[in-house]
């Protein structure tokens, strides 16, 4: 990747997204366990279901505040990086995220407040409305901001308007119930319901293997178990109808996830390995499972999925037809407006209008779209394509992570119902080394998702391009070596916080049972006494 202004702008945002994104999940999976923990101790006023929720409490406390602290950063991003793209779309784009603040933010954070700090001044119910009101505001704060992100992905709802100069809304209600981004929402929820559970699985495995807070641990494993299965289940489910939509809305970007560069019969294979080859267009050893694509990408069994080479095609037809929208706002915008043209002018613009960002492709290689060779119409028809590689395998990878979770918690599952969560040391120490899996899943997806829709920041409308501001390259190398030593800064911090806090370990308030007076043998005898130790998984 040159280092230009758009390279640097798109990497900046990239480093800052991916950093805020290792807490997000966590957050949102960790907001729903403590709300069903605490609900249980409502229900059956055992004390240690509101230790285990004081406990969990503190990390979700330590990492909500590193997740508002990177997040912040992004949103002003939008003005000082992308500024014509707030221009262009922010009276689409910003609603979503007011609404975001108003709405779901000052909630959950209001809410936070009760949660840690209204133990002894609220009654039960009441500190367990404020700890469901956290979990809702969580999830509330990600459906608002995954609305945003699904119009870019799929922009409904919006006209571009030549008297301003702008996108504007339409139809709201459209944009709230975009396809793309309800199924956004769903998907990525439920990997941050996976990421919380994996990570209270594996820590609970930890004091496991030490001999320590047995009883805790096991409870937790219980309820990380259950929760991860189905909302492992749920991601490979929700994962698929994400497919679906972008064979129907996101065509290249399926294609070039599958390698997929000429149209195959339909139903299509899946390519469950090879090498993908942009110069030559090609994706070397491929291995194919027949119908499988097809029938992720279509529904069925006999509609056609365009590989790349015909998606260009395509592409190259479109730039064409916007350009004659393109020629016509120039000539609205010279005349002052849409009534001081002729009526063959304003058919030109409304009956290619849909098309305008496919000339505005072209700004890249000519100032004036209109002035572009049939050389440059086909290299920017050939700019669709984003960078094959780095999507087939990182599909792969999260596609493969995801597998690997639904054993994990699909095998701990099994075990809770058996009540030997503690029977093979083995096994607890595979949940303590598979806590990073869910965050390299969910990076991995976050980048298929932005990496496939290059070279659009909203698809099919304003390319990346032209919607950076016009920064020097010096300024955007100075900030994002800023951003990245604060950022990595902070997730040290983070790390060390709740590393401590483990170790340290929850305060127990309820009377000693065996379990927990297994957490003063020192670990070595632990172990050696774990056979003769209650083996039974907490209920």
């Amino acid at each position: 990747m040159d280092l230009d202004i758009v390279a640097l702008s798109r990497l900046q945002f990239a480093v800052t997204a991916l950093y805020h994104f290792l807490f997000v999940p966590l957050t949102l999976g960790l907001s729903i366990i403590l709300a069903i923990m605490e609900t249980v101790y409502v229900m059956t006023g055992r004390v240690i279901w509101r230790d285990m929720t004081k406990f969990w409490g503190v990390l979700f406390g330590i990492n909500f505040a590193m997740g508002v602290a990177t997040g912040i950063v992004m949103e002003f991003q939008f003005g000082m990086n992308w500024s014509y793209y707030s221009h262009y779309v922010g009276d689409i784009f910003g609603a979503p995220l007011a609404i975001e603040g108003l709405m779901a933010f000052f909630m959950e954070a209001t809410f936070v407040g009760l949660f840690f700090f209204g133990w002894d001044k609220l009654s039960k119910v009441g500190h367990l409305t404020a700890t469901w009101a956290v979990a809702i505001g969580s999830n509330f704060s990600a459906l608002w901001i995954l609305i945003a992100n699904g119009w870019m992905q799929n922009p409904v709802g919006a006209a571009f308007n030549p008297a301003t100069m702008r996108m504007e809304v339409t139809d709201f209600a459209a944009v709230l119930t975009n396809p793309v981004a309800q199924a956004k929402f769903v998907h990525t929820v439920s990997a941050g319901y996976v990421c919380a559970a994996v990570f209270v699985l594996g820590v609970s495995a930890w004091y496991l293997l030490k001999g320590r807070h047995i009883e805790l641990a096991k409870r937790s494993m219980t309820v990380a178990a259950s929760f991860g299965l189905a909302a492992a289940l749920s991601v490979a489910v929700l994962g698929d109808e994400s497919g679906y939509l972008s064979g129907e809305h996101q065509k290249m970007k399926l294609a070039a996830i599958e390698g997929m560069w000429e149209t195959q019969p339909a139903p299509a294979a899946f390519t469950v390995i090879g090498f993908p080859d942009q110069k030559a267009r090609e994706t070397h050893y491929a291995i194919h499972i027949p119908a499988v694509m097809g029938l992720i990408g279509t529904r069925s069994l006999n509609t056609v999925m365009p590989g790349i080479d015909e998606l260009v095609k395509r592409a190259e037809a479109r730039i064409r037809e916007g350009l004659k929208a393109y020629d016509a706002l120039q000539k609205i915008r010279e005349a002052g407006g849409t009534d001081k043209v002729t009526q063959g002018v304003r058919g030109d613009f409304e009956d290619n209008g849909i098309n305008m960002g496919y000339a505005l492709l072209l700004k890249r290689y000519v100032d004036d779209p209109r002035q572009a060779t049939d050389e440059q119409i086909a290299k920017a028809a050939w700019d669709t394509v984003p960078q094959v590689a780095p999507l087939f395998w990182l599909f792969r990878v999260m596609v493969g992570i995801g597998m690997l979770l639904i054993l994990l918690t699909g095998t701990f599952f099994v075990l809770s119902a058996r009540r030997a969560l503690d029977r093979h040391r083995w096994l607890l120490k595979v949940a303590v080394w598979a806590i990073p899996l869910p965050w390299i899943a969910i990076e991995s997806g976050w980048l298929v998702a932005e990496f496939g829709r290059q070279p659009w920041v909203i698809e099919g409308v304003l390319p990346t391009a032209v919607a950076v501001s016009n920064l020097g390259v010096t300024t955007l190398l100075i900030t994002l070596a800023g951003f990245i030593a604060i950022y990595t800064t902070l997730l040290i911090i983070e790390m060390k916080l709740m590393l401590k806090a483990i170790r340290k370990g929850p305060e127990v308030e309820h009377a000693p049972t065996e379990g927990d007076a297994r957490s003063h043998i020192p670990p070595a005898r632990a172990a050696t006494s774990s056979s003769s130790a209650s083996t039974g998984s907490a209920a």
